[in-house]
């Protein structure tokens, strides 16, 4: 019942209120377990209450109550999404070092932390040795290293990953592909990128339109109207929205004096803003 009662508090934000229900609970002669604590601290670092976050960890750790795996991944989430980088690390090699299971789910966590936080070597080096390990990592373990070795401009080591996820028998996502495609435009590498997309749609993983509007977005970007132009035409053949995003950059880059102003006939017409008087 006080479970109960603390998780429907949290999921409404009302931690002061779960507080109220632990201290109710304590009163009442039982003691709180690792699920109790588990869901106070998962609503304390989703609104950002980092330090009262560590305040109950040590509070738990103090009752006798030892820290499990999940409670670990909020921690390290938690820290990470706070930019305290150091706390996490430390946070890392202390479960590691008390023999609490390691998972996928913590390696993803904490490379992806890493890479978020600006410490992308220390997570590829962490990632060289995880795949050292009996861990089996997963697709998202390798959407976050490739991310990583675009960021770092290791451009064939993304490759390499991106042709792992076959060879050790994983399925690429459609993240994994936008991932590819769009660090592809941002490098120059259109070809590579429209090659992607035919690999994805022959693998018969069918486009979103999260990744066709972030490829349009990204063409325009980098000025490639006309390819662009042929995705907004994918996003029209298969009954996708475009999102107010494209649509925003699309009237900011093609209209008034916009830059690519002159190349706004290689759109689609009813993605052409229309025209001013003066062009009348």
């Amino acid at each position: 019942m006080y479970n109960s009662l603390m998780d429907g508090y949290c999921l409404v934000g009302k931690v002061e209120k779960a507080l109220s229900v632990l201290d109710a609970m304590k009163f009442a002669g039982l003691q709180p377990d690792d699920v109790v604590y588990g869901t106070l601290l998962n609503s304390y670092c989703k609104i950002g209450r980092i330090a009262d976050g560590l305040s109950l960890f040590r509070e738990m750790s103090l009752s006798g109550v030892k820290p499990t795996t999940i409670i670990y991944n909020i921690i390290l989430d938690g820290l990470f999404c706070s930019g305290r980088t150091g706390s996490a690390k430390e946070k890392f090699h202390t479960m590691t070092e008390s023999g609490i299971p390691v998972g996928v789910d913590t390696y993803n966590i904490v490379l992806s932390g890493l890479c978020r936080n600006n410490c992308t070597d220390e997570a590829i080096e962490l990632f060289k040795k995880l795949r050292a390990t009996n861990v089996k990592i997963d697709v998202m373990t390798l959407n976050i290293m490739i991310s990583a070795m675009f960021k770092t401009r290791r451009i064939e080591e993304a490759k390499d990953l991106f042709a792992t996820i076959s060879a050790i028998g994983l399925v690429p996502s459609v993240v994994t592909y936008s991932l590819m495609m769009t660090n592809f435009i941002k490098e120059g590498l259109l070809a590579d990128a429209d090659d992607t997309f035919l690999v994805m749609e022959k693998a018969g993983c069918a486009p979103n339109s999260s990744l066709l509007n972030q490829v349009v977005r990204v063409l325009l970007e980098k000025g490639a109207v006309l390819k662009a132009a042929t995705y907004l035409a994918k996003l029209d053949a298969k009954q996708l929205s475009v999102e107010v995003s494209t649509i925003s950059l699309i009237v900011s880059l093609f209209s008034g004096e916009g830059k690519l102003r002159e190349h706004v006939e290689l759109l689609p017409v009813k993605y052409q803003p229309p025209q001013s008087s003066a062009d009348n």
